[in-house]
């Protein structure tokens, strides 16, 4: 995953610690949404367009603040 950058939005935390929201980019690439679906049990990415304000509160997120599965699942979307 050379060049990928994963982002949160430290407004958006969820009350017990956890996210369910994440953000990434590979280089100049677009950016993508990752929100995981409780009903059915995965992340779902979609590619979106973001305005200058949600770009100046997104922070790079900590690998260990990445769950597994998402790991998994950006493993899968940007194949080298």
């Amino acid at each position: 995953m050379n060049g990928l950058r994963i982002y949160i939005n430290p407004t958006d935390a969820e009350p017990r610690g956890g996210r369910s929201v994440f953000y990434s980019r590979r280089a100049d690439g677009p950016f993508y949404r990752w929100q995981f679906e409780e009903s059915l049990g995965q992340w779902r990415g979609s590619r979106v367009r973001l305005p200058d304000v949600t770009l100046r509160l997104l922070s790079i997120a900590a690998l260990q603040a990445v769950p597994p599965t998402l790991r998994a699942r950006l493993d899968g979307h940007y194949i080298e």
